[in-house]
């Protein structure tokens, strides 16, 4: 029980704390970036407007306009985002919006606390106007003082702004802060509002001319005025008294404050008037002198105000007088200040109930008015204070305090949160309306829940109920909280009837219901109280009615049933509301009459008294006044019924009995309030409330009394301790707030006091005056003055002096002091502080008196500036005078003390332990043993060391000095490969110990050090030649073993391409190489580099040098033309870039001609020019040009540029070329004519002329310029006509034709009107050959094609008008078309020839040569074409990349490709285009640009190897001729199966690699794999870390078993045993020997005879190619049919090892211990003995001597290729040598026809004999029936065909191929090498079946029977097949991965094929492409059923 008890006041407790956290955790809006007040943007730029809040939950941010409307998107023009940005975008000027671009915004930020609204943002846009400035002249007197202005348009006032002026001469004046030029004695002075202010006029001022300059503020445009302004100086005649310009009275200026201004006073007169200029105190009509200073100056009449104040502000008068008379000007200036204001507090939390009061301080200047608004709407409080008397729920929320003028507005924001709980009132069960029949009881029931616990009562008719008679109201609690309330009422009446209802309240708020208890009866009208009104509110009144059923409920006044007016409502529920209540027609009394259903009728009265609240006659006090005068305020209430009650309140207290302060009644509606002398005390805020029973109104006015500076805490002198904090208040009081200032006398006398400086950090005065002196110094110390000041009245002050006391002090509080044993020692300390000072000393605390003199110690005192000193000396130390010593100082203030500790030292002994921990080339690391430091730490060591061969005392001797704590030093910066001989020497405070024992010590060699010297570059012909000297012999680090020598364009970012010149002998090389191959006249960095065994050394400086000059590879720029007359264009352009002259540019090149024949060389003119422009003339025109231009330098010519097109102007036509009349009858003509040769322009119409014979006057006929013929009809017969015809263009008409004449008649012979042509039509378009005849009888018409009857066909037909039509004209319709009409009377003939434009035929691409970075091809164009070529596009792709297109001239028959991928192979066709357009494309040009793989370097070069790292070097790789793109290095430890990757990006622009975190002592496998572009090549490495101590380890121990996991524990316990062990061992080993020989002579048996290497590998021949890499190129290579290389860590081996072949060795073991080197060194001898022939060359590349070759052997001594196996080499690809002669490989087959009767001895790589199930002798029987065609290669007999590869590596001998791949001759030596492109093997010859495999996959078995069929197989692959196309259906290559596959598996399951289908699914498979391939199959495809060559088979 007792546990229950308290689980729920702590769960309670719980829950409370909870609900705090929760509140705790939310907070209303805040701004944290709110808008500034104006914007104002260009419409070309736009703006953005950032507005931020902060707050919890994060708020809402929005903005809407001022009205309150919100903002949203304006497309093109406003975008609203949701982090609170808005942006206006830029716009036109016609998109202009005045609701958008000319608003006030404001930013809105709510969340669920309360909402917050920005001050008005006012933003502009201002769209760019064009505006000009103007100076408008002035009139001036001589003598007096002119001002010009700059006049600026009103729509740019505000924006323009006025920079400085400029004189007719030149010279400028610019406008500075202050308002001055170089001073304000000058004559010309730029005022800070922009006029020119000109002193002391004179009538040379008249000859001068003043222009201003203008900037814009949005554009930064700068414009000058476009008038110039002068001075009209006229010369006095007489004396005058001044003038003013009218309008100068009373002018207002306004300045913001800090800013410069001026007020001007413009008064002229003579003689010259002098000004003064006064300022009027505020209020009154007194004027002091305005006072002169740096700040405020006057310059002649002006009054210059350099920075403007607050207190500025104020009427001035400027008096302008001379001797004559005198005039004044008033002047208003107002300083505007930024507003800001603030809340006092910014958040509060008020208990319900409790009051609550925020203060807003505002500061600025003018402040208009001032308002406040909750939750972003205005509450109509305008008072500085808010005051809520009572907090409830609805208060809570965000208040913001504005205050606004008229140019800006701010605000601060404050959050009031409410205290405690706040749980309103809610009815959770209430009643329901019922009708009940009297006399039974009832009860009502109410449930209400709140915290406060709320309270209910009921109401009947809004009268409250409460227990009586027959009502009872009980009231109890229910659970959680809840309060339950019955009414009971027992035996209702009718009476009782009416409406019940139920209120819940509390203090937090209140919830109520009601409904009706009808109970049956006659109508009852219960009595009503008297109700009264206030005059102007709303009036509602419910009807108390009982009884039931009620049919009507009526209100009457005065015998009127309501309503009667427009304010009146009267609803069927008996309620009455009347709005707008007022006495006259309102007040009187109401009747409620109720009628029942059945007649009967109840009323009742209703008094309403109508009653007026009162209101106040505004009144407001005058200005502030001053101290004694009177004040005087009147209240008066002119509306309000009476009695009324007038009462006075000051700042919210009673004015009655303030003090000064008198109230009079002024009759029952005024009181009056006097203060006969005024003082500080009653300022204030007067209010004036009048009140009755209506309601209350009030009114304020605010009193100010200007009260001059008094006292409230005068400073008196201060005495304060040294370093403390002082402060020292002085405060006064006054209206308004003085202005409190600290001054400090500048010397030791109260006099020339200045203001503390602002730069001084450690004075601050508050702003209540108090003065604060952090860590207050001596320096502080003085006389210091105060004054308070307010403008009213005298300035108070009062002087004070400061002293600052210093007690003792030591700046050391403790210290050592050593001494060596024997030497005297002194001990000093010394004191800073007031005098006077003692010192006493003590020793380990025993008191030490100067009095008792010693023989031992002496102690001196004596006074110091500032303090005092004491030394304390001893003669001659001892051990025993280590101790500590105390010096004590004190005086009156205090008293400090230091301590001293003395120690004796003497010098430390000798080190000793020297060991060598670790060394290289460049340090060495030593340990020691410390020894004794005698009674001194060993601050230090010194390690001394030298060459072995020079003196310890020499120069040469260094020294590293390290500090005591390390007994571990690195020594560096030492030489490689250099005898050292070191000793240490200890050294603490006493002195150096004497040297240790010498240590010799031989450093490691490293790379060079130092770069080549004497670098020299020459130019050659597309080269450079460079030669250098080698470094000095002090850099060398070891012997150079060669040079790199890396060139590149100067300011390329690109790496350097290097070349590598290795030797043997440095002294013996001539150090230079020429670069070739180079660009010409460019300029090229060269540097050279020296590497010996360890590495490459620094590059030497980058030399520049130019090659010989070249032609431009870059056309000229921005060709632009213009038209200038119908006859001449004006060509312009820009030098080509800088970078692309190639040389200095001679001149330019300007080729044109026309468009229409731009392709035809002979209509192209050529004009030269050295300038970037010329004139072309003499053109023809209306004719549209081509023009081009190209730089020349002395290297010829270069490209010539894009073709800029214009066009010549029209001009008038030349006239008709030919002209036709032809009688057509007696009386008409037909008029035919051709259009003129050269129109000049587009012919607008023709103009067809005639005219009688005899006749003056022609007629005429204007035509369409589409109408070439004309029937003149109407004619005379017999009558002779004469005909021309003009041609008009725009430019008018032209010259007229020929003139024909001509007769009607009646009988016309058959006549043509069309001409002879000869038509040009395109391919496949549409012609129409014109054949237009005349004749009477109507003619025949009869065509002829080449002088033969024509007959029609499909696509030609004759048209009824005669014309024959053609339709898809082809090539074989070119020819002559002649059209013959006939009739009785004659006949007529026209030829047309037709010339048919086609496009050209393929070109043919030939291969000249290829290098590493170009590929040159000859174009070849078909003899057949017949239209003129306008030139070639090359397409070009690399393997896997995307096909690139070029254009080729037509001209040139020879093109480079630039910069293709090195080692790469590349498709090339071409595609020849003329005026119709491109043709076919050519066949495809295989071919491959020279360069390899990177190769691999040895491992000593490579790896430097340390305990837990080693070193990649780089840079030692050779690059193949193709630069390296990146590494991937990967390693794991010996016998690890998994590779750690270090880095798979390591650019080659990194000259070394470290690999960290290794094991020390331990065996790695290193894989290190390098790519080009031509392939990669991996590298693997075998080394051990050394150990911790910089030993070696030995070698590793066997691969151990499966599981890998201790192994040596797994061996059986005897195994250990050395007794036992090594008898076994020999005896295996005895065993293994006799095995050996016994294998040997079953060996040599067998290769007697000529059988003898049949079956044998055979190392005689050599390779084929001296200069190539087979089995020595590393790293496997993808071949171009594969889209991805090999999957890294992947091997392409059956056998139990892979061969690693590296220069020197084939497994490369980089360690102090080497295994067994997988390629085994045989000597010659041996070599011969074993394999009976002359060993083959080594690998290229592999240094030997010159009796050891190599063979390769597997890991237990074995051959490492086994018969029947799939291997790779690596570096090996599956495309090899391109050749004819024998592979390198294996081969199988024999040669193909035509290689020069050589025999097919054995392969270069064979397999030894191997008795294994998987061996296959080769049969020299006749192959069974299924390989028959074995014979078709010919060759030898057992010898069967393998294909050829193509060595992707290899460069060389590509040149020769040209446009054919095979060079060997044979049949298919002219074919296109379609294999080689697809990426199969290239077959030479024949292919027998059994061929399919051994093609692929080396010395194969034949594949079963079942899958041998006679059937043909598909045809070769398109020749334009993709080298990358993987995914073609003709793939024929056997990749290596197919070749991987286990074989075994189709010699003993001959069921199935390769790829593990069921033989008769293959056959099916096989069947399936049968007849597709039948149709494409050539012919001859098969013989005899078997394998063709060049076929396809699919496996």
């Amino acid at each position: 029980m007792g546990q229950t008890s308290l689980e729920w006041p702590l769960l309670g407790l719980l829950c409370l704390f909870f609900f705090a956290a929760a509140d705790t955790g939310l907070q209303g809006p805040v701004f944290v970036l709110e808008p500034p007040n104006k914007i104002d943007f260009s419409n070309s730029t736009g703006t953005v407007v950032e507005c931020a809040a902060r707050g919890s939950p994060p708020p809402r941010v929005t903005w809407v306009r001022g009205d309150g409307q919100p903002v949203d998107d304006v497309t093109g023009l406003r975008q609203v985002f949701s982090n609170g940005t808005l942006r206006f975008l830029a716009f036109r000027a016609e998109d202009y919006r005045q609701e958008i671009h000319a608003q006030v915004y404001r930013c809105l930020a709510n969340n669920s606390e309360g909402s917050v609204v920005s001050r008005d943002v006012h933003v502009r846009a201002v769209v760019a106007q064009q505006y000009s400035a103007s100076v408008n002249p002035v009139y001036v007197v001589a003598g007096n003082a002119a001002v010009l202005r700059c006049e600026l348009p009103s729509h740019v006032a505000d924006l323009v702004t006025v920079t400085s002026w400029v004189d007719g001469d030149g010279a400028v004046f610019f406008r500075s802060a202050g308002g001055g030029v170089s001073g304000d004695d000058g004559k010309y002075l730029v005022l800070p509002s922009g006029e020119l202010h000109i002193r002391d006029v004179t009538p040379e001022d008249g000859l001068k001319s003043f222009r201003c300059r203008t900037v814009h503020r949005l554009t930064g445009e700068t414009r000058l005025s476009a008038t110039e302004g002068r001075l009209v100086v006229s010369e006095p005649v007489s004396s005058g008294a001044p003038r003013v310009p009218a309008g100068a009275q009373g002018a207002t200026f306004y300045l913001r404050a800090a800013a410069p201004g001026a007020l001007h006073c413009r008064g002229q007169g003579y003689p010259a008037p002098v000004f003064r200029w006064f300022k009027f105190e505020e209020g009154s009509s007194r004027r002091r002198p305005v006072q002169l200073d740096d700040r405020v100056r006057q310059v002649a009449g002006t009054l210059i105000i350099r920075e403007a104040r607050v207190q500025d502000s104020g009427k001035y008068l400027c008096q302008v007088n001379n001797t004559v008379g005198g005039e004044s000007v008033e002047t208003v200036l107002t300083v505007t200040a930024p507003l800001s204001s603030s809340i006092t507090p910014p958040s509060q939390v008020v208990d319900f109930g409790k009051p609550a009061q925020f203060t807003c301080t505002y500061k600025g200047n003018p402040v208009k008015a001032l308002y406040w608004m909750k939750d972003g709407v205005k509450i109509g409080h305008d008072e500085p204070t808010l005051s809520i008397r009572a907090v409830t729920k609805s208060d809570k929320g965000m208040y913001q305090c504005f205050v606004i003028n008229d140019q800006e507005s701010a605000q601060a924001t404050a959050e009031l949160r409410l205290g405690g709980k706040f749980d309103p009132p809610a009815l959770v069960e209430t009643f329901e309306a019922r009708q009940l029949e009297p006399g039974i009881s009832t009860h009502l029931k109410c449930a209400a829940t709140g915290d406060p616990t709320p309270e209910i009562t009921w109401f009947i008719d809004d009268t409250e109920t409460t227990s009586r008679d027959r009502f009872q109201v009980s009231h109890s609690r229910g659970p959680a909280g809840t309060v339950v309330s019955f009414l009971n009422v027992t035996s209702i009446l009718t009476n009782d009837g009416g409406l019940f209802k139920c209120r819940a309240a509390s203090k937090v708020g209140a919830a109520e219901h009601q409904a009706r208890i009808d109970v049956r009866g006659l109508p009852h009208v219960k009595p009503m109280k008297k109700m009264s009104v206030v005059a102007g509110e709303t009036l509602i009144k419910t009807c108390p009615v009982a009884g039931y059923p009620i049919d009507t409920i009526t209100w009457e006044m005065n015998a009127r049933v309501l309503p009667r007016d427009a304010r009146q409502k009267v609803f069927p529920n008996g309620t009455l509301i009347i709005t707008n209540v007022q006495r006259q027609s309102d007040q009187g009394t109401y009747t409620c009459v109720a009628r029942s259903t059945h007649g009967y009728m109840a009323r009742a009265n209703l008094e309403v008294l109508v009653m007026e609240p009162p209101e106040i006659v505004p009144f407001a006090m005058e200005a502030a006044l001053r101290v004694g005068q009177d004040a005087t305020l009147l209240c008066s209430a002119y509306k309000g019924d009476t009695p009324l009650a007038v009462t006075w309140t000051v700042d919210g207290a009673p004015a009655a009995g303030r003090p000064g302060v008198q109230v009079l009644p002024a009759g029952a509606r005024s009181s009056l309030l006097t203060v006969p002398s005024v003082g500080a005390e009653h300022s204030g805020r007067y209010t004036c409330t009048a009140s009755n029973a209506a309601g209350t109104a009030t009114h304020s006015a605010r009193l100010d009394v200007r009260v001059p500076p008094r006292w409230i805490i005068e400073p008196t002198d201060k005495e304060f301790a040294l370093s403390s904090t002082a402060e020292i208040q002085c405060k006064a009081d006054g209206f308004p707030k003085p202005r409190m200032a600290w001054k400090k006398a500048a010397g030791s006398r109260p006099e020339d006091y200045r203001a503390l400086g602002h730069s001084d950090s450690s004075i601050q005065v508050r702003d209540d005056g108090t003065l604060v002196i952090n860590s207050i110094q001596k320096r502080d110390e003085g006389y210091y003055l105060c004054e308070a000041d307010n403008q009213i009245g005298p300035t108070l002050s009062a002087v004070i002096y400061v002293n600052v006391q210093a007690p003792p002090h030591f700046e050391i509080k403790l210290r050592n002091q050593t001494a060596r044993l024997g030497d005297p020692a002194v001990l000093v300390c010394e004191a800073r502080g007031e005098q006077p000072i003692t010192i006493k000393w003590s020793r380990n605390g025993a008191p030490l008196s100067a009095r008792e003199p010693s023989p031992r110690y002496t102690i001196r005192q004596q006074k110091t500036e500032g303090g005092a000193s004491s030394d304390l000396s001893l003669q001659e130390t001892s051990r025993r005078d280590s101790a500590t010593y105390t010096c004590v100082a004190s005086n009156p203030f205090g008293q400090d003390n230091t301590t001293i500790n003395l120690i004796v030292q003497e010098k430390p002994e000798v080190p000793f332990a020297i060991k060598v921990l670790n060394k290289s080339g460049r340090s060495v690391e030593l340990s020691w043993s410390a020894p004794y430091n005698g009674n001194s730490d060993i601050f230090q060591y010194i390690i001394q060391y030298k060459k072995a061969k020079d003196e310890w005392d020499s120069k040469e001797m260094e020294r590293v000095v390290i500090p005591g704590k390390m007994e571990i030093v690195s020594v560096m910066d030492l030489r490689p490969a250099t005898a050292y001989q070191m000793r240490i020497i200890a050294e603490n405070e006493v002195g150096p110990s004497e040297p240790s024992e010498v240590v010799t010590i031989v450093t490691s060699e490293e790379p060079p050090a130092g770069p080549p010297t004497a670098v020299v570059v020459e130019p050659l012909e597309r080269g450079l030649l460079v030669t250098w000297k080698p470094p000095s012999d002090e850099l060398l680090n070891g012997e150079v073993l060669g040079y790199y020598v890396g060139h590149r364009l100067s300011n390329s970012k690109n790496s350097f391409s290097f070349q590598t010149f290795e030797f043997a002998n440095e002294a013996t090389r001539k150090h230079q190489v020429s670069i070739t191959k180079l660009e010409e006249f460019r300029e090229y960095e060269v540097v050279v580099q020296a590497f010996n065994s360890q590495g490459s050394g620094p590059q030497s400086e980058e030399q520049r040098q130019f090659t010989a000059e070249g032609v431009p590879s870059a056309p000229p720029q921005e060709i632009t033309c213009r038209t200038l007359t119908s006859d001449s264009i004006r060509a312009s352009w820009t030098p080509p870039p800088a970078g692309a002259t190639n040389g200095v540019i001679r001149g330019y090149k300007v080729m044109y001609g026309p468009s229409s024949t731009w392709y035809d060389d002979s209509t192209i003119d050529m004009a030269k020019s050295t300038s970037t422009e010329t004139l072309l003339t003499g053109l023809k025109k209306y004719t549209e040009y081509n023009i081009t231009v190209l730089a020349y330098t002395g290297g010829g010519d270069g490209p010539r540029s894009r073709s800029a097109i214009c066009r010549t102007e029209e001009d008038v036509p030349e006239a008709p070329a030919a002209i036709k009349a032809l009688a057509m009858s007696s009386d008409s003509i037909l008029v035919s004519w051709r259009q003129p040769e050269n129109p000049n322009g587009i012919i607008k119409r023709y103009t067809v002329y005639f005219m009688e014979e005899g006749s003056r006057e022609p007629q005429m006929h204007r035509v369409t310029p589409f109408q070439q013929s004309y029937r003149a009809s109407g004619l005379k017969k017999t009558q002779n006509y004469q005909f021309w015809v003009n041609a008009d263009t725009s430019m008018g008409e032209g010259p007229p034709s020929n003139k024909v004449t001509v007769t009607p008649r009646s009988q016309v012979p058959a006549r043509i009107a069309s001409f002879d042509d000869e038509l040009t039509v395109n391919f496949q378009q549409d012609a129409k050959l014109p054949c237009l005849a005349v004749g009477l009888p109507q003619p025949t018409i009869a065509w002829h094609r080449d002088g033969k009857p024509f007959q029609p066909n499909d696509r030609m037909r004759i048209m009824p008008e005669g014309s024959l039509q053609i339709r898809g004209v082809q090539r074989g319709d070119r020819g002559e078309y002649s059209c013959i009409a006939k009739n009785q009377f004659g006949q007529d003939t026209v030829s047309h020839k037709l010339v048919v434009q086609a496009p050209p035929y393929p070109p043919e691409v030939l291969l000249i040569g290829s290098s590493n970075n170009s590929i040159e091809v000859r174009l070849k164009p078909d003899p057949n074409d017949s239209v003129p070529l306008f030139g070639f596009t090359l397409h070009y792709k690399a393997a896997f990349g995307e096909w690139e297109t070029v254009q080729v001239p037509k001209k040139a028959r020879s093109f480079t490709l630039e910069s293709p991928w090195c080692g790469t192979k590349h498709q090339i066709y071409a595609t020849a285009f003329n005026g119709v357009g491109p043709g076919e494309q050519s066949a495809v040009l295989t071919t491959r640009t020279k360069g390899q793989a990177p190769t691999m370097p040895p491992a000593d070069r490579f790896l430097r190897i340390q305990a837990k790292s080693v070193e990649l070097h780089l840079n030692t790789w050779k690059n193949g001729g193709c630069p390296i793109l990146y590494f991937v290095v990967e390693y794991r430890k010996r016998f690890e199966t998994e590779w750690t990757t270090a880095s798979n990006a390591l650019t080659p622009d990194k000259s070394s690699f470290m690999v960290m975190d290794l094991e020390p002592a331990t065996w790695y496998d290193l894989r290190a794999t390098a790519h080009n572009n031509a392939g990669s090549t991996q590298a693997e490495y075998l080394f051990a870390t050394l150990d911790e101590e910089g030993g070696t380890v030995g070698p590793p121990l066997v691969r151990p078993g499966a599981d890998g996991d201790d192994w040596w524990d797994q061996l059986p316990a005897w195994l250990p045993d050395l007794n036992v062990l090594v008898p076994t061992a020999c005896g295996l080993l005895v065993l293994l020997v006799g095995l050996c020989v016994l294998c040997v002579y079953l060996g040599s048996r067998n290769r007697n005879g000529a059988q003898r290497f049949k079956d044998d590998a055979q190392y005689t021949q050599p390779p084929p190619h001296q200069n190539r890499l087979y089995n020595e190129e590393l790293g496997y290579i993808a071949p171009p049919n594969r889209k991805l290389p090999p999957i890294p860590g992947s091997t392409y081996s059956t056998l139990g090892s892979q061969v690693k072949r590296m220069p020197g060795g084939a497994l490369s073991v980089y360690g102090p211990a080497n295994p067994r080197h997988q390629y085994e060194e045989l000597t010659q001898q041996q070599y011969q003995a074993t394999y009976g022939a002359p060993p083959r060359p080594p690998p290229h590349g592999v240094p030997t001597s010159p009796s050891t070759y190599y063979s390769v052997v597997g890991p237990n001594g074995e051959e490492e290729i086994a018969p029947y196996a799939t291997f790779h080499l690596l570096g090996f690809r599956e495309e090899m040598d391109p050749s004819g002669e024998t592979p390198a490989g294996c081969q199988t087959m024999a040669p193909r026809p035509g290689q020069h009767g050589r025999q097919m001895s054995a392969p270069a790589v064979r397999t030894l004999p191997r008795n294994t199930r998987y061996s296959q002798p080769v049969n020299p029987l006749p192959p069974p029936a299924h390989q028959a065609r074995a014979s078709l290669g010919g060759g030898g007999g057992g010898s069967v065909f393998s294909p050829t590869y193509d060595d992707p590596a290899r460069s060389d001998d590509e040149a020769n191929y040209n446009s054919s791949q095979y060079s060997g001759g044979g049949p298919y030596a002219a074919l296109d090498d379609s294999s080689s492109r697809t990426g199969t093997a290239r077959r030479n010859g024949p292919e027998p079946a059994a061929a399919g495999w051994a093609a692929d996959c080396g010395s194969l078995p034949p594949p079963p029977p079942s899958l041998l069929t006679d059937e043909p197989l598909p045809p070769p692959p398109p020749p334009r097949a993709s080298l990358d196309d993987s995914n073609t259906s003709q793939q024929t290559d056997t990749s290596a991965m197919e070749c991987d596959r286990d074989q075994a598996l189709l010699a003993d399951s001959p069921q199935f094929g390769k790829d593990g289908r069921p033989a008769d699914e293959t056959r099916k498979l096989l069947d399936s492409d049968k007849e597709s391939n039948e149709a494409r199959r050539p012919h001859g495809t098969t013989q005899n059923g078997a394998l063709v060559p060049y076929d396809t088979v699919n496996v």
